[in-house]
């Protein structure tokens, strides 16, 4: 008797764990942009990199350079269909935006729990370095 009861608040408090359990949302999937171009490089100004479609949606990023080197990192875009994503994007980006700042390239780690968004970026990143002539 007490091992049947023993079970079936096992079996409820299982199923009550995994129906609380909130997947991420998917969102519709985005259209593949328009190619950007840029005529030879730029020595000084903002220069946008492609967006880079993710799982969760697009990422693009823009940078800064003055004397051939990047002086900022604006995010364009970011996933923000949800919640979730928006959470996940005001921790990750500042992150991937310091360290590429401190690279000066695109050759940074991605951000743990982010790993979309960190692909995103530094694919859209290195377009932008690319287009920059850096």
């Amino acid at each position: 008797m007490r091992a049947t009861l023993l079970a079936i608040v096992a079996t409820v408090f299982g199923l009550v764990l995994l129906l609380s359990f909130k997947p991420h949302e998917l969102t519709a999937a985005q259209p593949p942009p328009a190619a950007l171009s840029q005529d030879g490089p730029a020595p000084a100004g903002q220069v946008e990199g492609d967006s880079v479609d993710t799982r969760w949606g697009p990422v693009q990023v823009a940078i800064s350079v003055a004397g051939g080197k990047i002086t900022a990192i604006d995010v364009l875009r970011a996933p923000d269909g949800n919640r979730r994503d928006i959470e996940i994007n005001d921790r990750a980006l500042p992150i991937l935006t310091q360290e590429a700042l401190a690279a000066q390239s695109a050759s940074i780690d991605t951000v743990s729990g982010a790993t979309y968004t960190s692909e995103g970026y530094i694919g859209s990143l290195q377009s932008a370095i690319d287009r920059a002539g850096l």
